[in-house]
């Protein structure tokens, strides 16, 4: 492996004159992140609120989740670290092991999401050459998880060939195809519907949405990104690059290609006549839409660039949890698993069921975990890590055994709180579980923390 693919372990600080993300560099990455399968499925999903309601949600609910990748993007470009990284100073070293399996798993469970969003792609490209089973079809079975293996390995190649570096330049390609996809669309939609038909649309009774238990989905949607933030700011040139050039990216992205997954949906729904969530994904639209093979090409590859950084982040993740794997063999280890996690819809048979039971994990382990860094960092350590500590026994970062309990307790304690507000009917209907778990997990440990001595860092790094 030439220097210049260098991946750097969590406990070694990227140095400056080893940063190759400029702004646009980062804009462009975090913008084809979003610009992404997933992003139109949420979209497909929420318009079960119509066009206002899902409009609704996307102003509320994406920036104040990207405000917080705002703030875990500037760590990771001060400190020089990844995200999982960082929770070894609030966390412990040791304790910092549990939220980086966590969130091994859910990039891992991303990946999975998304290369089955693409395996129906294929499975429709397959079914319009050869006239084999598409997604929803009997039998379809088999062209899925030939679909499935075609997209690991295109993934793997695009992130195990150069790390951080090649997927750079890949979401430029995918981000740029995708854009021009939507845009013909959109183009189709408006030209078979006006915009009144669209706006007056309204789904079945019985498959309405309730507010809050949208606002977490989306939610939960745009936080699951914010896990791999700091694995790329640690890369940054600059201040911009590792804050405001994610944060616009991302937010352009999602706002735009979420409403165009909710307008697609709408439109499929007025050519069939029945609104179907379970059919909301984009390869089911387009194929509603009747934009043909292309349109199918140009998903998988989008889908393929998106989780070249699902798998890096998943990578980094376990390395934070075995320190002597080196970072190239992670990323064939998560690969792996992936591609196996994959075929996990297929097995299930709901591929909806699946994806909100997986949006649910995701807010309810890093709504909590979210809150902890950002108050340690900003507000009880005054912005500073000696990093040079961070595989230290004995030093800062160790507390009682390596786990530092005053961060572990109220973790939990914020978990369980999400799950119960979840399961709430009032707060499903109004402001749904993550945001008032984020909030009071922050206030239980800046209290905890302000009644006891915090150690001071001794230098920044």
């Amino acid at each position: 492996m030439s220097e210049e693919a260098k991946e750097y372990p969590v406990d070694e600080a990227v140095p400056m004159e080893e940063r190759h993300y400029g702004f646009w560099d980062m804009a462009a990455t975090w913008l084809g992140a979003n610009a992404c399968t997933g992003s139109w499925y949420t979209g497909g999903v929420l318009a079960a609120l119509g066009i206002g309601g899902t409009l609704t949600i996307l102003l509320v609910a994406n920036p104040i989740a990207y405000f917080v990748m705002a703030l875990i993007g500037y760590m990771g470009y001060k400190v020089g670290t990844t995200t999982m990284g960082l929770t070894r100073a609030s966390f412990g070293i040791k304790g910092s092991i549990l939220p980086s399996f966590f969130n091994t798993t859910q990039f891992i469970g991303w990946c999975a999401v998304n290369t089955f969003i693409a395996a129906i792609s294929l499975s429709f490209l397959f079914a319009e050459l050869w006239g084999w089973p598409a997604f929803g079809e009997e039998g379809s079975w088999w062209s899925l998880g030939l679909g499935v293996l075609i997209c690991s390995i295109l993934q793997i190649g695009i992130t195990v060939v150069a790390g951080s570096r090649s997927i750079k330049y890949a979401e430029r390609v995918a981000a740029t195809l995708l854009i021009v996809l939507t845009i013909w669309e959109t183009v189709v939609i408006f030209n078979y519907w006006s915009f009144e038909q669209i706006i007056n649309w309204r789904p079945p009774a019985d498959l309405s949405l309730p507010f809050g238990n949208a606002l977490d989905m989306m939610a939960a949607f745009s936080l699951g990104w914010v896990p791999a933030i700091a694995e790329f700011t640690r890369y940054a040139k600059t201040k911009g690059a590792s804050t405001g050039a994610p944060v616009i990216g991302a937010n352009i992205s999602l706002f735009w290609f979420t409403l165009v997954g909710a307008l697609g949906a709408i439109a499929a729904t007025l050519i069939s006549g029945q609104y179907d969530p379970n059919t909301s994904d984009p390869s089911s639209i387009m194929g509603t839409l009747g934009l043909g093979w292309v349109a199918f090409l140009v998903l998988v590859l989008a889908t393929v660039t998106t989780n070249s950084i699902n798998i890096y982040a998943a990578g980094m993740s376990a390395i934070n949890i075995w320190p002597r794997v080196k970072p190239f063999r992670a990323l064939w280890i998560v690969s792996i698993l992936a591609l196996i996690v994959s075929f996990v819809p297929i097995i299930v048979g709901s591929f909806l069921d699946s994806f909100i039971f997986f949006l649910d994990y995701i807010g309810a382990v890093f709504a909590p975990l979210f809150a902890i860094i950002v108050v340690d960092y900003y507000f009880l350590r005054n912005q500073k890590y000696d990093w040079k500590q961070a595989s230290r026994k004995g030093g800062i970062y160790w507390y009682s055994n390596g786990i530092n309990w005053k961060a572990m307790i109220p973790w939990i304690f914020g978990t369980i709180l999400c799950l119960v507000l979840k399961s709430s009917a009032a707060f499903g209907a109004t402001v749904g579980g993550i945001y008032p778990t984020i909030v009071v997990t922050t206030i239980i440990y800046y209290a905890i923390n302000k009644m006891s001595n915090v150690p001071n860092d001794e230098m920044v790094t």
